[in-house]
């Protein structure tokens, strides 16, 4: 264990962190209802959503991965964060008409859209749970990897330290801490990547010798944004776009905004700044590719590495006060994600009796802890079994993508009725499992997403939908004071027809 630099990243980090769960704690002191814990009280501000959902899509693969991505294939590691920015963009369409019906989480639209049933409502959430949840174990053992290996201290105990961190950021007020302390993650991260990337610029020489040294093909534009091949593009396109269509993290910072206006803005924000984090990753990656060409078939594994042990101790304990900033805030968003669907969804489906405000907070706080329990011992003892919640993405994506999307856009003048939405969720889930057990070179996602489209669609001829003037799923009544009525999670507005 090289103890200097285990006590130089771990001041560093302890003073970011600190700071971050200060902001979290005196934030969740003013914010302590149901509604600051869920939906982040529906009052968010524009700079608090824009950095929010910049620092829940930013996670280590963008500041380890990506760098290997750009190592290798130059302006092409572009695409990836392209992708997911089309993705935002596309859930900012129907960002009015989400916010101003006052959901919380992704079944609960589910539920307005198709009715409620317990089966439609739990499938639904436990295909919305995978998602986070797999984001939160492996982001625990991305963080143990990454600082086992420069600090020397064993695996196990950074994972608990990691789990225990988490839990700052959340047990205090759920949304509404999360989102605040994201903020300042997200300013720090936004500063920290400038100087970074700008030392391994300065590091190779200037630009100038960067692009001297890099092969044409990966520097060169039009063409660097081709060097991955457009198979790979494409494969990357398949992979992210409907991940991004369907993770509820999202979509809750669209539910946390004062307006649909104010959440289509936070969006916009955001994906700028996803944009620059691939150009930190462009930065580094092609510094590295002039400094050190030779690391052949493990670049896309290695550059990062290299990269670290390259730089001085001082800039080392900024970089590690970055990543435990983007972890913290990835796993944050997502432990709270995994969390209000298990309370608002799962328990309301299964559960009728009436609970306080105050007992739903309290298991709320409680269910937090035994999933980061949960999350911390998987990780700890089959950290190499995380893959399989990774693949889990394309069957969420394959069950959630085409009902959700489809049926908010028939929800303008149509009522859909249940049945298609089981339709599209079947064959969705047969057409992924099928293309992945024949081992697919296109992800199997992609199968299990027309499977479900077309199921959709064929559903559509033989259960007709209901017209309805005005709109299946109307916006929640204001009452005098302009403030909308708030509801149980999953009920119906007052005055919508169920089928």
């Amino acid at each position: 264990m090289n103890v200097g630099i285990t006590l130089m990243i771990g001041l560093a980090s302890l003073i970011v962190i600190g700071l971050g769960a200060l902001i979290s704690f005196l934030v969740s002191r003013r914010h302590k209802s149901e509604a600051d814990w869920m939906v982040g009280g529906r009052s968010l501000p524009v700079y608090v959503l824009a950095f929010t959902q910049y620092a829940t899509a930013v996670g280590g693969g963008v500041l380890v991965a990506h760098v290997g991505i750009a190592y290798s294939w130059g302006f092409s590691v572009f695409w990836y964060e392209a992708f997911v920015v089309v993705g935002m963009l596309i859930i900012a369409l129907f960002a009015n008409w989400l916010r101003r019906r006052r959901f919380a989480t992704i079944p609960e639209v589910f539920t307005r859209l198709y009715g409620q049933h317990k089966v439609l409502l739990t499938v639904t959430a436990v295909s919305v749970i995978i998602v986070p949840f797999g984001w939160l174990a492996t982001q625990f053992v991305a963080f143990a990897n990454l600082f086992s290996e420069v600090t020397g201290v064993p695996f196990a105990p950074l994972i608990i330290v990691m789990a225990l961190i988490s839990l700052l950021f959340v047990l205090p007020g759920g949304l509404t801490s999360v989102a605040w302390s994201d903020f300042f993650f997200g300013v720090f991260m936004i500063v920290a990547s400038v100087v970074v990337a700008g030392y391994a610029v300065w590091m190779a020489g200037g630009w100038g010798s960067i692009a001297a040294q890099v092969p044409d093909e990966l520097f060169a534009m039009p063409e660097g944004l081709a060097a991955a091949g457009w198979t790979t593009i494409l494969l990357w396109l398949f992979a992210i776009l409907p991940g991004t269509l369907t993770n509820q993290l999202y979509y809750q910072r669209v539910f946390a905004a004062k307006s649909g206006k104010e959440a289509r803005t936070g969006i916009y924000l955001s994906a700028v700044m996803v944009m620059v984090a691939g150009g930190y990753a462009l930065l580094i990656g092609l510094a590295v590719r002039a400094m050190h060409p030779d690391l052949g078939v493990d670049g896309r594994e290695g550059a990062a590495g290299w990269f670290l042990a390259q730089v001085p101790v001082w800039l080392l304990a900024v970089y590690g006060a970055f990543l435990m900033a983007t972890i913290v805030s990835t796993t944050g968003s997502a432990l709270q994600s995994v969390v209000a669907n298990m309370i608002s969804d799962l328990r309301n489906a299964y559960v009728t009796r009436e609970t306080s405000e105050r007992t739903r907070i309290s298991l709320s706080r409680w269910c937090t802890v035994g999933v980061t329990l949960v999350a911390a011992v998987l990780a700890i003892v089959y950290p190499e079994a995380l893959g399989w919640l990774v693949a889990t993405y394309a069957y969420s994506a394959s069950l959630l993508a085409v009902p959700l999307l489809l049926g908010i856009v028939m929800s303008r003048r149509y009522r859909v009725r249940t049945p298609v939405a089981y339709a599209s969720m079947i064959a969705g889930v047969i057409g992924c499992a099928g293309a992945h057990v024949l081992g697919t070179e296109v992800p199997y996602a992609v199968f299990g997403i027309c499977a479900s489209l077309a199921g959709y669609l064929l559903a559509l001829l033989f259960v007709r939908p209901v017209r309805m003037p005005g709109g299946a799923v109307p916006e929640v009544p204001e009452d005098a004071s302009g403030a909308a009525f708030e509801e149980s999670p999953g009920a119906a507005p007052a005055g919508e027809p169920r089928p």
